[in-house]
């Protein structure tokens, strides 16, 4: 099987490219911008350096579909913005008893029990003041199937633990908190009856999960990683016997999602209601994870851009999106996002090598295309070598290389496609199921910034 890579020169063009490319930044703020580049030292060397920007036009669109089943973190928030609107999101999970370990006998007496959450990721406002989280018990139960964003169960209004918390600087502790003393009792009483929970089953036909809420108002979310830590613990002792004895029940091997309520009302995203379509909403756009709010790149302008040239090689090609409008310090931006190929539909591409892959753009130096069984080149779809862009804490952007990419456009080995900015990366996962990070970004800080050499 052949492989492609993108043509890199070792010629001393590329070495002119590298100990000009200082004059070259300077010169391109001087240049006529009815020319396609900046060339250096006409009529002194038969190289020609060029510099090249343009803007990528942006649309969002509410991602059709979007499962949270199983994204092992309950997102418990309250978020407000002007862009965005009111994003809500409730976790909902069901709890695991362990039947190997020893549960309370008959004669054990009830001391205490607590509600324990593993907060691993705190994203919001005011972290300094005090938060409110919510534990209530569901009335209907978490079943084998698919819950997208959209999905919610019933749950009882009044909570079985609260608990209120000042996060400051700590973005992952375990919050410990007492449970309502009636329901506690009552679990207990069923616990030390060895008529009661005999299996699993019947232990969440009883108690079929909870709903984790965070307090309107709050504008602050928290992530809560499911499994030993997220539990509630019940203390108990004997007559006569001066140690404390517990048994816990956990959320291991349980089964989860995400439920997100919106209210976009007065925002200029208020129109944006109808999933798997694109929406113009104005000069800024922004993407917020879980809301399932994405950006859809159109892309033309790289051929518009390809048209005006023949005989060049590619140096170096960003992708550059911000800076990103300003948001609160403890109001972390998405982390790393991925460019999916999308096409006019909505859809997103998959392989026709490796069925239900989703292809998307890979990184600089690895192979664009790859030869299928029948010798025909197709777009590679190998997930660990995805073009990430990252975030930059200090400049506020996002970048990635592209030069790869455009050098398989140019040379007929790719066709263009439109990208759909998607939060997740193959280090961190899907961002988009785990949290409610957001951006926003001006659409003309989006941008594509390529420098190419020609020799006459």
């Amino acid at each position: 099987m052949k492989s492609y890579t993108a043509f890199i020169p070792t010629s001393p063009v590329k070495l002119a490219t590298l100990a000009l490319f200082s004059i070259l930044l300077i010169s391109s703020s001087c240049s006529d911008p009815a020319t396609v580049g900046i060339e250096l030292a006409p009529g002194n060397n038969q190289i020609g350096v060029f510099y090249r920007e343009f803007v990528l036009d942006a649309e969002v669109i509410l991602l059709d579909s979007f499962s949270t089943t199983n994204s092992t973190v309950l997102i418990a928030g309250h978020e407000q913005d002007d862009f965005f609107g009111k994003t809500e999101s409730t976790g909902f999970s069901r709890m695991y008893m362990d039947f190997t370990k020893e549960r309370p006998r008959n004669d054990a007496i009830y001391d205490s029990a607590f509600f324990s959450l593993d907060v691993v990721s705190v994203n919001g406002s005011n972290l300094t003041q005090p938060k409110r989280y919510t534990i209530h018990r569901l009335t209907e139960p978490i079943l084998d199937t698919v819950y997208y964003n959209f999905n919610s169960l019933a749950f009882q209004p009044n909570p079985i633990a609260t608990t209120d918390v000042v996060f400051g600087d700590k973005k992952d502790t375990t919050l410990v908190f007492p449970i309502e003393t009636a329901f506690a009792e009552e679990i207990f009483l069923k616990l030390r009856d060895t008529r009661q929970f005999r299996t699993l089953f019947e232990f969440r036909n009883y108690f079929p999960g909870f709903a984790v809420k965070a307090r309107e108002g709050d504008n602050t979310t928290a992530g809560i990683a499911l499994g030993g830590e997220t539990s509630m613990t019940y203390y108990y002792h004997y007559a006569g016997d001066t140690a404390a004895s517990s048994y816990t029940i956990t959320t291991f091997s349980s089964r989860s999602f995400n439920g997100i309520k919106s209210d976009k009302s007065g925002t200029p995203t208020q129109g944006v209601t109808e999933r798997g379509k694109t929406y113009d909403v104005g000069q800024i756009v922004g993407m917020k994870s879980s809301l399932a709010m994405a950006l859809k790149i159109n892309t033309s302008p790289i051929d518009a851009f390809l048209d005006t040239l023949s005989g060049v090689t590619f140096n170096q090609a960003n992708l550059k999106i911000g800076a990103i409008e300003d948001q609160s310090a403890d109001n972390t931006p998405i982390s790393g996002m991925m460019l999916k190929y999308i096409n006019s539909q909505n859809k997103v591409l998959v392989s026709t090598v490796v069925p239900r892959n989703e292809l998307h753009v890979v990184t600089d130096g690895q192979p664009q295309v790859i030869e299928n069984e029948n010798g025909e080149l197709v777009p590679s779809n190998v997930y660990a070598a995805s073009a990430v862009l990252s975030y930059n804490t200090e400049n506020k952007t996002y970048s990635t290389r592209i030069t790869s990419h455009i050098n398989a456009i140019y040379r007929g080995q790719l066709q263009r496609q439109d990208w759909l900015l998607f939060a997740e990366t193959p280090t961190t996962g899907i961002d988009f199921r785990r949290s409610l990070r957001q951006f926003k970004v001006d659409k003309n800080k989006i941008k594509v910034e390529v420098i190419y050499s020609k020799v006459r």
